[in-house]
C-alpha cells in the first residue's frame, strides 16, 4: 500500500499499520488520509486469517497530532450540512475499526492529540511509551470543539465519568504514567518494546477473549443512577462556568453531550455526539480559537527575521541589571531554564529582595505541584548576585531593568560599556522609551534591541521584542530564540512610541477616563469590559499597573498622538495626592487586607468634583467606545508596519493583556463583527474626533469586501 500508511504481516498473523505521512513532520487526521484508512479498514473487515492489529507511527517520537486544522479552519464558513458530512464519516470510521473481527492495540510513542486519541479509543487497548515526550490529549474544547469522533462516548466508558469529564472539559494532555493510572493505556514501556509488548498484549487478548467482553461491556450504558448523574454533572458544570464564565461553550456541550449519552446504548450515544457537535464545528467562538492556535503555531516557528541563513549567537550567559520586580523576574526566567545568570543592583539588601522574589516565583509553583523542591535547588544554583557590573564581563547577553528613565538608562549603557564584552548584546526591558534613540549611548547599536517582559514576569507568556533603527537580523534573531527558551512567546516589533501592546493598549485606557470623567461610573466601564471578555475592566487596570505608571505612559503616548487622545484630570491629580493604586492602597478604589481586595472608596468622589453628573451608558455603546479606539490604533500600527501581519497584533493583545481568545483578537473581533458594521459604528461617534475617525486602511478593506484574515478555502465535500 501506498501514501500515508504501509502494512504489514508478521508471521504470528498480527498486522502491523504504520502511519506515515511522506514528507510530514507530524501525522494529522485529513480528509485523504481519512479516505485512505477507511479503504484499509474496509479491507481488514473481510480478512478472517488476521490475529490482531497492531496501530503504530512511522515518525519517531510523534503519533498523531489530530486533525487536519486547516480543514477545520475551513469548516468555520461550511453549512451544517457539510459540517454534519465530516462528522458522520469520523464516526462512520472509528466505528468500523471499533467492529473489526480481531483484538486491536494503539501503540503511542509521542504526542496523541484529539482524532488520534480518539482513534486510538476505538481500538481494544492502548500501549503508551514511557518515554517524556509521550501525553495524550483531547485538546478540542480549547479550540471551541468538542471530541466529535467518539471522545465523548467511548472515554466515559472506558475510564469512568469524573475523569473523563476532567479529561475532555480541561483539554489538557496527560503523561505515560497519568495514562495508566486513569486506566487509558494498559501499560507504559520503552519505546523499542511497543511491538514486542504489543504482540504480548494481543495474544492475551485473544486467548482470554477479552477483547469481546470489552466490546460488549462497553458498548452498553454506563448505568448511573438518577441521583448520582444529577449530582455529578451538576458539580461539573458549576466546576466549568467558574473557569469560564459561560464565555466559552465547548466545555459545557461536551459536558451536556456526556451526560445525555452515558446512559443510552453506546450507538445511541454517538448519535447525541453527532447533534452536539453540529453545535459547535464551524461556530465565530470556535473558528477564533482556531485561528488563535495556528497564531501561536506561526509564532512558535517564527525566527523574528526574514532570512533563513542568520546564525545566532551562543547565549550560555546572562546578566541583569536591577533586581526589582521586573529585574528579578527577568533573572528568573532565565535561571529557571537552566541558564546562568547574574543579578546586578545597588545594594546587597536590594538584592537579597530580588533573591526573596526569585524563590516566592518557584514556591508557587511547588505549592501546585508544578515545580519540586529540586527545581528550586536548580534555580538557585543557576543565579549569582552582586552590587558591581564587573560581573557581567563574561555575560552573552545584559538585560537592562532599571526605572524607566532614559537619562538613567543611557548613563548605564556608558558605564555598562566599561565591562561588557565587545561581541555582547545588549537589551533594554523599557517599556515606552525609544530605542533607536538609546541605541546612541549603547556601545554597539547593531547589538542593542528591546526585551520588554510584561507583570508579572513568571505569569506572562508575552516579550516584545525591538527593534531599533540599526539593530541587526543576527540580534533579533538570537533574542527570539532565547526568548522561547525561557519558554516565553516572542514578537518582533519595530520601534514606536508604546512598541505594540502599551500603544495600542492607550486608546483603550485612555477612553476609559474620558468616559469617567463625562459622569459614567467606574463599576459600569469595568463591567462592560469583562463582559466582552477582558480579565479585568480598564479603570482596575489602572489601580493593578500603578497610576504614576500609567500617567507616565499614558503622557509619552499623548504627546506621541495628540491628535487622538485626551488628557485625565483627574489621573494627574490622584498621582498627585499619592493615590498610586493597589500598592499604596487607594486609587480609583481602595484597597484593603492581605489580599488588597478592592471597595468603592468615598474620598474618592471629592476628585470627580461636586457638581460630577452621573451618566448611565449601555453596555454596547460603553463597549464600542473602549474597543473602537482600540481596534483603529491597531489598524495604524499594521499601517506603519509596526508589526509583520494582523497575527501580530492579534497574539501580542492575547498575550500581553489578556485579551479574550475566544474573540480571536482586536482585529478578528473586527472581522466577526463585519467591517461594513464597524465603519458604520464609527460614523456614530465622529464628533468625538480624530480617535474615532476611520483609517484608510479598515476603508479599503470595507470597500473592497475584503477582512483583515482572508477566509481560508473551503475543504469539505458535501
Amino acid at each position: 500500500m501506498s501514501g500515508a500508511f504501509q502494512w504489514e504481516v508478521r508471521p504470528d498473523k498480527i498486522g502491523v499499520l504504520t502511519f506515515d505521512i511522506p514528507d510530514k513532520k507530524v501525522n494529522t487526521l485529513g480528509q485523504a488520509v481519512l479516505a485512505e484508512l477507511a479503504e484499509i479498514v474496509g479491507k481488514l473487515a473481510k480478512d478472517t486469517s488476521l490475529r490482531g492489529l497492531l496501530l503504530r507511527s512511522g515518525k519517531p517520537g510523534q503519533f498523531i497530532a489530530g486533525a487536519d486544522l486547516n480543514e477545520l479552519a475551513a469548516l468555520a464558513f461550511a453549512t451544517k450540512d457539510q459540517v454534519g458530512v465530516g462528522v458522520a464519516f469520523g464516526h462512520k470510521l472509528f466505528s468500523a475499526v471499533a467492529a473489526l473481527p480481531f483484538p486491536t492495540v494503539a501503540l503511542i510513542d509521542g504526542n496523541c492529540m484529539g482524532g488520534g486519541t480518539e482513534l486510538a479509543l476505538s481500538m481494544d487497548d492502548r500501549l503508551v511509551s514511557n518515554a517524556s515526550h509521550t501525553s495524550v490529549a483531547l485538546p478540542e474544547t480549547k479550540i471551541g470543539l468538542l471530541p466529535g469522533w467518539g471522545g465523548t462516548q467511548r472515554l466515559p466508558r472506558l475510564i469512568g465519568i469524573p475523569p473523563a469529564i476532567e479529561f475532555i472539559a480541561s483539554g489538557e494532555a496527560v503523561n505515560p504514567k497519568k495514562a495508566v493510572a486513569i486506566g487509558l493505556a494498559f501499560d507504559a514501556v520503552p519505546p523499542e518494546k511497543l511491538i514486542e509488548e504489543g504482540v504480548r498484549r494481543i495474544a492475551y487478548l485473544q486467548e482470554s477473549a477479552e477483547w469481546k467482553t470489552n466490546r460488549l461491556k462497553r458498548s452498553q450504558p454506563v448505568g448511573m443512577s438518577e441521583d448520582e448523574v444529577n449530582f455529578t454533572f451538576a458539580v461539573s458544570e458549576g466546576a466549568i462556568r467558574g473557569k469560564t464564565k459561560g464565555q466559552y461553550p465547548a466545555p459545557l456541550v461536551a459536558l451536556k453531550a456526556i451526560k445525555d449519552g452515558c446512559n443510552k446504548t453506546l450507538a445511541e450515544g454517538l448519535k447525541v455526539e453527532q447533534e452536539a457537535a453540529l453545535e459547535l464545528v464551524g461556530s465565530p467562538i470556535s473558528a477564533n480559537l482556531i485561528g488563535v492556535f495556528f497564531m501561536q503555531n506561526r509564532l512558535s516557528r517564527d525566527t523574528g527575521v526574514g532570512d533563513a541563513n542568520v546564525q545566532l549567537r551562543a547565549i550560555k550567559r546572562v546578566g541583569v541589571l536591577g533586581s526589582g520586580l521586573m529585574g528579578a523576574g527577568i533573572a528568573t526566567a532565565h535561571a529557571r531554564s537552566g541558564i546562568p545568570t547574574a543579578m546586578v543592583d545597588v545594594s546587597e539588601e536590594r538584592l537579597q529582595d530580588g533573591l526573596k522574589r526569585a524563590s516566592e516565583v518557584v514556591m508557587s509553583r511547588i505549592k501546585i505541584g508544578h515545580a519540586t523542591p529540586e527545581d528550586m535547588g536548580k534555580m538557585l544554583a543557576m543565579l549569582s548576585t552582586s552590587t558591581t557590573t564587573k560581573i557581567f564581563a563574561d555575560c552573552d547577553l545584559v538585560v537592562e531593568a532599571v526605572t524607566e528613565d532614559e537619562k538613567v538608562k543611557t548613563e548605564m549603557y556608558r558605564q555598562l560599556a566599561q565591562v561588557m564584552r565587545d561581541d555582547a548584546i545588549l537589551a533594554s526591558n523599557t517599556s515606552t522609551i525609544s530605542i533607536t534613540r538609546m541605541a546612541e549611548a549603547a556601545p554597539h547599536p547593531e547589538r542593542f534591541v528591546g526585551m520588554h517582559f510584561f507583570h508579572p514576569v513568571d505569569r506572562m507568556p508575552l516579550v516584545e521584542v525591538i527593534r531599533g533603527a540599526k539593530t541587526d537580523d543576527e540580534t533579533i534573531a538570537t533574542i527570539v530564540a532565547l526568548s522561547k527558551k525561557i519558554r516565553k512567546t516572542p514578537i518582533v516589533v519595530n520601534d514606536c512610541p508604546g512598541f505594540l501592546v502599551n500603544r495600542v493598549l492607550f486608546p483603550y485606557m485612555n477612553e476609559a477616563l474620558v468616559l469617567l470623567e463625562e459622569g459614567v461610573p467606574m463599576d459600569e466601564i469595568d463591567n462592560a469590559a469583562t463582559k466582552f471578555g477582558m480579565p479585568v475592566g480598564p479603570i482596575a487596570l489602572q489601580d493593578m499597573v500603578g497610576l504614576d505608571t500609567s500617567l507616565y505612559a499614558g503622557n509619552v503616548l499623548s504627546k506621541a498622538f495628540s491628535d487622538r487622545s485626551v488628557s485625565s484630570r483627574v489621573l494627574a491629580e490622584l498621582v498627585k495626592a499619592g493615590r498610586l493604586g493597589k500598592k499604596t492602597g487607594s486609587g480609583f478604589r481602595k484597597y484593603t487586607g492581605k489580599s488588597g481586595k478592592p471597595a468603592p472608596d468615598p474620598a474618592f468622589e471629592a476628585f470627580l468634583g461636586k457638581d460630577h453628573p452621573v451618566i448611565h451608558k449601555s453596555v454596547e455603546e460603553i463597549t464600542d467606545r473602549l474597543f473602537l479606539p482600540m481596534l483603529l490604533e491597531a489598524t495604524r500600527v499594521l499601517e506603519e508596519h509596526i508589526v509583520r501581519e494582523p497575527a501580530d497584533v492579534d497574539m501580542g493583545l492575547i498575550l500581553g493583556i489578556g485579551f479574550p481568545p475566544f474573540r480571536g483578537g482586536i482585529l478578528r473581533w473586527a472581522d466577526s463583527v463585519g467591517l461594513d458594521r464597524i465603519v458604520k459604528l464609527l460614523d456614530s461617534y465622529r464628533e468625538l474626533g480624530k480617535r474615532f475617525e476611520p483609517t484608510e486602511s479598515l476603508l479599503k478593506l470595507q470597500t473592497s469586501g475584503e477582512t483583515f484574515y482572508p477566509r481560508p478555502k473551503l475543504a469539505v465535500n458535501a
